[in-house]
């Protein structure tokens, strides 16, 4: 078969979907390599900083790594602005659903929110309210998000800062996406993201 027969899904019969599932196996292998050339391509995007996006992201899992987190929360800090080309507005969600399979609901939760938090370091500059992740104070991931911001993320615009290149983090990024995606085991009791 070399394509199915079926111009409505409701049509199409179990072969058909056992013939597209299998494709879908095949295509799901070249995903870290499509998220490696993601992280690439934020090197070509917003501009003004004294670093790339590309290096912030590296600079901001370097910082994780250096910090001792664990492998879910460095890979997180890698990915957390992989959005910013594609959905500027809601990054940090888009972010979160890409990783979301593969690590702990609390490092989804984090990335998710990351850019609401960080608004308090600049938020006052444009009459907005700078404490608006109060609203989560409650949530017992709030404080890993505030030191998220405040150890990895807003300190990563560093052209000093020693950072590996992409290359140093292609094997943690293998392992974890290659894990069973939504194992109940890595990601654990998850919370409402909203």
């Amino acid at each position: 078969m070399e394509h199915v027969k079926f111009r409505q899904m409701k049509d199409g019969t179990r072969e058909e979907y056992v013939f597209l599932e299998q494709l879908e196996d095949e295509f799901n292998q070249g995903l870290v390599d499509r998220i490696l050339q993601a992280l690439r391509n934020l090197e070509l995007g917003l501009s003004g900083y004294q670093v790339t996006r590309l290096e912030h992201s590296l600079q901001t899992a370097a910082r994780a790594e250096a910090d001792g987190a664990d492998k879910d929360m460095i890979i997180g800090a890698l990915l957390h602005d992989l959005g910013d080309e594609l959905a500027p507005y809601n990054h940090s969600q888009l972010a979160a659903s890409i990783i979301r399979p593969y690590v702990r609901a609390e490092v989804t939760w984090i990335v998710h929110h990351h850019g609401l938090f960080q608004k308090v370091y600049y938020a006052h500059h444009f009459g907005e309210d700078p404490n608006e992740r109060d609203r989560y104070r409650d949530h017992p991931w709030y404080q890993s998000c505030v030191e998220f911001c405040e150890r990895y993320d807003q300190a990563a615009f560093d052209p000093d800062y020693p950072t590996p290149g992409l290359e140093h983090f292609e094997p943690m990024l293998r392992s974890v996406f290659s894990r069973t995606p939504f194992d109940p085991a890595v990601i654990g009791e998850e919370h409402p993201l909203a």
